[in-house]
């Protein structure tokens, strides 16, 4: 089949394309259409005017309607020279300034002009060239409006004198060929040549041309615009890697792809073949529309198609231990994302977090584990981006059990317990009234030591590694061994009796008290800080000896300085009266290691007298008589101290011959 329909696009007419005939310089030039020569025929089916009137200028491909920016201008074009073409608009309500964008054809040359009128003249442009126009408008505060519909023009011929050559047959055609050549002024040729006349052609006047060749089977198909193309298909096979497809169009020549993206970036893609593939960001809207050509023109606008890429992956994720089982996920917010959902998975279990905010908490986690950590992005249209990088966090080391607590000494105590951790340093804390006390260990035990006496502790073991610290075990107590007092002090009462008295110990609940020797021992138990033990035997040795013991019953082993008894009161005192009114005092001795002294007190006269080591009697001399006296013999210490509680004896001079008899009666014997 033979196609020979020409149109050459000069400017829009009440929305029809027209061609602009050759001005000649008289009312009758001609219009010679040069036709290839061919043995076959062909009858045209209709009118070149009706063909040509079926072609359409380029339609609005992309309508990105916003409250918030100005309404598009409404373009209309056309083109008075050869180099040249008028953009005008109605005045857009509110806008200070219009951009008007011209892009040809095949080209990858993009030109904007500013300005603030209402129309706009653009020259320099190449005669014969479509070009594709699109303006928007914008506020007095620099915000750009909607972009207009891309209007499609062409220039006019650059030259006045138009030939048309056939076009080459893709087979060899049987028969003679007769052309018809139609103006849609009227005006008609045939000719079975390539070339033909048509006259005649005024200056300034716009025909549209059509060439129909014919044989004996009948006229060649008129060439009109190509039909939209149709099934526009996007995927994104990789992220940020888009590619549109769409059926081949019969007659089609090549395509343009427009691809709109939300924020208003534009790109167009032109190509020869059935696809474009181009570069799509995450977390757009894109609106692409694609637009097939031939000699004839631009086919009509087809279906728009939105597609939404996935969100983008959100940056700035940083994962943080709250506590041993709680992660806090933060990231900043990603374009395209509705809603997060986070998941944290490690061996055994997987915690999934979904909300709205770039912050997700995870709890209930398992202690001393890694988990893997993935914000994935997710909106309506699109679904969620899976391709998010994972970011590995370990939670902190679990809560030490089984705490056992062993006090070594007075001021040492062994703890240890059972872990199941990994690698981790353990400290633990023993906090008493006088501050705290550490040991830190990577084993399941650890002493603390150079504990006072008399404190109580609470011990716990805390666990801490790279990811965290383990929330403390459970306390225990343990008490150190109560002190022992500083000072106690030993002090005989009777010769029989002592009164054992000592200062504060701290930690001490109660004691007992030993006094202890060969001959015997002496035991009081008591809360007090004193206590009275009888039984005491004079003239001896005992060792003292204190147990103190604290609430819970750990118990302080003190020893003290050694205590002697006092010597031993002299017994069987008795007074002898001697020749001028003196008087002998004799007594039975408890030993010969010590001096004793007698005390003779009367109620006018007292009397002493000394007597020296072995010695058993002392004489008094001067003796009052008629009085009575009290009398005490008592042994003097090495330092020549009085021995204070021995008995007290009263005599009186009624009793003399008595006395006298006795000493006699002793003589006697």
């Amino acid at each position: 089949m033979l196609l020979l329909f020409i149109c050459y696009i000069l400017k829009k007419s009440v929305g029809k394309p027209v061609i602009v005939l050759p001005a000649a310089s008289e009312m009758n030039a001609s219009v010679t259409a040069n036709i290839n020569k061919d043995s076959q025929r062909y009858n045209a089916p209709q009118k070149a005017k009706q063909i040509c009137k079926r072609q359409s200028h380029i339609k609005h491909l992309i309508t990105f309607l916003s409250s918030s920016v100005l309404p598009p201008p409404q373009l209309s074009t056309s083109s008075p020279s050869n180099d040249s073409i008028i953009v005008s608009w109605a005045p857009v309500a509110h806008a200070v300034q219009y951009t008007v964008s011209i892009y040809k054809l095949g080209s990858n040359t993009d030109l904007k002009h500013n300005t603030s009128d209402t129309n706009l003249t653009i020259s320099g442009l190449d005669a014969g060239s479509l070009y594709i126009i699109t303006g928007a408008a914008w506020d007095q505060e620099g915000r750009k409006g909607e972009g207009s519909v891309h209007i499609s023009q062409t220039t006019r011929k650059d030259a006045l004198c138009v030939s048309f050559q056939s076009a080459t047959l893709d087979q060899e055609v049987y028969g003679s060929i007769e052309y018809f050549v139609t103006s849609d002024q009227n005006l008609t040729c045939n000719a079975t040549s390539s070339s033909c006349t048509l006259s005649p052609v005024g200056c300034g006047e716009v025909h549209i041309i059509q060439v129909i060749g014919s044989n004996d089977a009948g006229p060649s198909a008129v060439l009109s615009v190509p039909c939209p193309p149709e099934s526009l298909d996007l995927d994104e096979l990789t992220e940020g890697n888009c590619t549109l497809t769409w059926n081949a169009v019969p007659h089609a020549d090549s395509y343009a792809a427009f691809i709109k993206r939300g924020d208003g970036g534009e790109e167009i893609c032109n190509t020869t073949t059935n696809s474009c593939a181009y570069h799509c960001q995450c977390g757009y809207t894109y609106l692409v529309s694609v637009l097939a050509f031939n000699q004839a023109g631009a086919s009509p606008p087809g279906e728009n198609v939105n597609y939404t890429t996935l969100p983008c992956c959100p940056e700035g994720v940083s994962v943080s231990v709250v506590n041993t089982d709680t992660l806090e996920i933060m990231w900043t917010a990603s374009r395209g994302a509705e809603l997060y959902e986070t998941r944290a998975a490690d061996s055994s279990e997987v915690i999934l977090c979904n909300d709205t905010a770039p912050v997700c908490a995870l709890s209930d986690l398992s202690c001393d584990s890694t988990y893997s950590v993935v914000v994935t992005p997710c909106n309506e249209i699109s679904g969620c981006n899976h391709a998010c990088a994972a970011h590995t966090k370990d939670t902190a080391p679990c809560m030490l059990t089984n705490l056992m607590l062993d006090l070594k000494n007075a001021s040492c105590v062994n703890v240890s317990w059972d872990a199941n951790n990994r690698p981790a340093t353990y400290a633990v804390s023993a906090v008493g009234d006088d501050g705290q006390h550490t040991c830190t260990t990577t084993g399941n035990s650890c002493s603390i030591a150079d504990l006072p006496c008399g404190s109580t502790y609470e011990v716990s073991v805390t666990a801490s590694s790279a990811a965290g610290e383990s929330l403390p075990s459970y306390s225990d107590f343990v008490e150190t061994e109560p002190c022992c007092p500083v000072n106690l002090t030993v002090a005989q009462v009777t010769q029989a009796m002592t009164n054992v008295s000592w200062s504060h110990a701290k930690g001490a609940y109660s004691f007992i008290t030993s006094l202890t020797s060969p001959r015997g021992h002496a035991r009081c138990h008591t809360q007090d800080s004193h206590c009275l033990m009888g039984c005491i035997t004079c003239g001896t040795n005992y060792t003292v000896t204190m147990e103190a013991f604290s609430h819970s019953g750990r118990r302080a082993n003190c020893t003290y300085e050694g205590f002697s008894s006092s010597i031993c009161c002299p017994s069987g005192v008795r007074l002898y009266k001697l020749s001028s009114n003196s008087v002998r005092l004799y007594w039975r001795s408890a030993g010969s290691s010590h001096g004793y002294i007698t005390e003779m007190v009367g109620s006018s006269n007292n009397y002493t007298c000394t007597a020296s080591p072995g010695e058993n009697s002392c004489d008094v001399a001067n003796i009052q008589c008629g009085a009575i006296y009290h009398v005490v013999v008592a042994p003097l210490t090495a330092e020549g101290s009085k021995v204070h509680f021995c008995p007290q004896r009263t005599y009186s001079d009624c009793a003399v011959n008595i006395i006298f008899m006795m000493l006699n009666d002793t003589n006697a014997h």
